[in-house]
């Protein structure tokens, strides 16, 4: 020991093992939440154990994504509230499977702080656990870290991990697509998870605008307006995902219409996207009008409304479209796949 000094402990370098632990004494109560007979572990093994039965299937390939929330996590820090980011991670990463055609098997997150303030991990794990829970989906395991230094002590950062499956057979990949299929869209339930970095530079910055203030032609506040929670289309798509007439699907994440589509398009065909078929929500047309941002740039950035695009044969739209609406689903025929590349748009540009 140096001479005149004290013992350090952990805490003394900013990390306090026993306030972390009793969070994760209630986050591990709230995983075991989501759990079934498939799940051989709790958490606090070092590996999670999972056991899948496939006895219907042929041929079946796992299917894995990893994501975060981006910039969406400094509005929940602005408005001091965890919850829904959460829940935005684990439908992100079930989107991100679906449109292959794959169903999820368990999901698995990461959060990291400078500190775990009181209810910030929590808080973040309820809305995993929420969404879990949703949409029949095991929180098998994750990791809780707590690195001062790394990150400012206000910082934080998510991410998650699934894996799910589909029988070979039934994998939606470009090769379905063909010329004259139509596009039909569903209905997101705000910005999702992506374009954060431009929305909060345009209401924040340029608009002046705070978390509380009420968004600009809507009706709720701008808090309420960014942190809706992502859409998981798990449900109303499980029933169409054995139907033939679906050609393909396209989370429209980062990138947009414009780098999106292309994604799950053969070589040689390229997608019309007819921007009169749908109304823009508020929150939108407010960073369009605010920053100004033009219409181009915003299709190329945001889901502008419409957070999944199904590709389906054109002689049976109107059949699924029938069944999306039965299932609750407002459904929007919003263009047609054409010879040639890449997205283009028709209709008007205004908002």
């Amino acid at each position: 020991m140096v001479k005149g000094s004290e013992p350090l402990t952990y805490k003394d370098a900013g990390v306090d093992i026993d306030a972390v632990t009793a969070s994760l004494s209630k986050v591990g109560k709230l995983a075991a939440a989501t759990h079934d007979n498939r799940v051989l572990t709790g958490l606090g093994s070092f590996g999670a154990l999972f056991k899948p039965d496939f006895s219907d299937m042929q041929e079946p390939v796992l299917v894995s994504s990893t994501d975060g929330v981006g910039t969406k996590l400094l509005v929940a820090r602005k408005a001091e509230r965890y919850d829904t980011v959460g829940s935005c991670l684990v439908n992100h990463c079930i989107n991100d499977i679906l449109v292959m055609g794959a169903e999820p098997l368990f999901f698995m997150d990461y959060v990291a702080a400078g500190h775990f303030a009181p209810g910030l991990l929590e808080g973040i794990v309820e809305g995993f656990a929420s969404a879990c829970r949703e949409q029949g989906v095991p929180l098998i395991g994750g990791e809780s870290a707590e690195m001062p230094g790394l990150y400012a002590k206000e910082d934080f950062d998510l991410a998650g991990f699934i894996v799910g499956v589909v029988d070979r057979a039934r994998l939606l990949l470009p090769e379905r697509v063909r010329e004259g299929d139509v596009l039909i869209g569903l209905r997101s339930s705000g910005l999702h998870t992506n374009g954060y970095s431009l929305a909060q530079k345009v209401l924040f910055e340029r608009a002046g605008l705070s978390v509380d203030d009420t968004l600009p032609g809507g009706e709720v506040s701008v808090a309420e307006a960014l942190l809706a929670v992502h859409r998981c289309y798990l449900a109303c798509l499980r029933p169409l995902l054995r139907d033939p007439a679906l050609h393909g699907l396209s989370h429209i994440t980062g990138g947009g219409f414009t780098d999106n589509l292309p994604r799950v398009l053969p070589e040689g065909l390229g997608a019309i996207i007819d921007r009169d078929s749908w109304q823009v929500p508020a929150v939108f047309r407010a960073i369009a009008q605010h920053g100004p941002v033009e219409r181009d740039e915003m299709d190329r950035t945001f889901n502008m409304g419409l957070g999944m695009i199904l590709v389906v044969a054109a002689g049976d739209a109107e059949r699924i479209s029938t069944q999306l609406r039965a299932s609750g689903e407002d459904p929007v025929r919003c263009g047609r796949i054409v010879s040639g590349e890449g997205v283009r748009y028709e209709g008007s540009a205004e908002l």
